[in-house]
């Protein structure tokens, strides 16, 4: 059957089981072309929300060989699970480089998984705005969990715990100075540490470390956990996964899951309200070119004037 442009007819398709039709609606929300704005309605006139476990660390961290064990524990469970792998860009094309999902192809053949690898655009927190997005689209697809693992950028990517309920942050033994990482962002968002590749020297030291820190830290209804994996051994990587649902178990049972949804959702408009600003302040604003007043100034003077006509205009309605 030929795939129609209208997202409405897309979701339905995406519903049933057509991967093609879901690769076409996270295609027209990465491109952020006309029909973005059809699509994001279509997909949040779905009451379907997925649970999103972020996946973050340093380069090198074995983020993607826990992502693929990972996987393995959903669907052991009968779970299927959608994955959105975020990419460095190509510099040619701006696209992924699509490395994630080569190591993820023992994957490629179950329809219980769907891999999308997503540019991240040079933004430096690793996530392209429009992963929150990709991750609605899959919800309304019918998939109920999802995993972001996020491109390393030699620091830890504290943006990921803004668009995920779980946060897991990857390390590896040895991982430097406790004072340098707590202050890269480790301790605010992570809910879950996982030692890495522990079959290296250095764990006792690093959980040492880790549990240290956290003593220090604030104290919090959710105690982040320690763990250790070997990933390319599968090692590990079971208890990751329940340490994953007793997370999500306390979130839902406190009510901070609602919570956590509602601040994102939060986040999101205002994300958009600015974007509509922007454009709308960037036409108004070429009327105050001639003017000799400082940067701040010229701001403070269009902002003011653009208030002053959008009143003007509710009042002529």
């Amino acid at each position: 059957m030929s795939i129609v442009k209208d997202p409405k007819s897309l979701l339905e398709q995406a519903v049933g089981g057509n991967r093609a039709a879901l690769a076409k609606l996270i295609s027209a929300i990465e491109r952020d072309g006309p029909q973005t704005t059809q699509v994001i309605k279509t997909i949040f006139g779905t009451a379907s929300t997925a649970y999103l476990v972020g996946i973050t660390g340093a380069p090198g961290a074995g983020k993607s060989t826990l992502t693929d064990k990972l996987i393995r524990c959903y669907r052991l469970r009968g779970l299927e699970v959608g994955v959105i792998a975020v990419d460095p860009s190509s510099p040619y094309s701006g696209g992924a480089i699509l490395g994630d999902r080569i190591r993820m192809g023992d994957h490629a053949s179950d329809h219980g998984v769907y891999i999308r690898s997503m540019a991240t655009r040079g933004h430096l927190g690793g996530l392209s705005t429009s992963v929150p997005l990709a991750a609605r689209a899959l919800a309304a697809a019918g998939f109920q969990d999802v995993l972001i693992e996020t491109v390393g950028v030699g620091q830890v990517e504290v943006e990921v715990a803004g668009a995920a309920d779980t946060t897991v942050v990857v390390i590896n033994p040895g991982w430097g100075d406790s004072i340098q990482a707590n202050k890269a962002g480790l301790m605010e968002i992570a809910d879950l540490f996982v030692i890495n590749k522990a079959d290296r020297e250095g764990v006792r030291a690093t959980k040492r470390d880790i549990e240290a820190m956290l003593d220090l830290a604030p104290k919090g209804d959710w105690r982040p956990r320690v763990l250790e994996t070997v990933a390319s051994l599968d090692r590990g990587t079971d208890e990751v996964f329940e340490a994953i649902l007793d997370h999500r178990k306390f979130l839902e049972t406190s009510g901070k899951l609602k919570e956590i949804r509602a601040n994102r959702d939060e986040e999101q408009t205002m994300r958009h309200l600015v974007e509509l600003a922007k454009v709308d302040l960037a036409t108004f604003s070429r009327g105050f070119r001639a003017t000799s007043l400082d940067p701040l100034s010229k701001a403070e003077e269009v902002f003011a004037a653009w208030l002053e006509s959008k009143s003007n205009q509710t009042g002529n309605s």
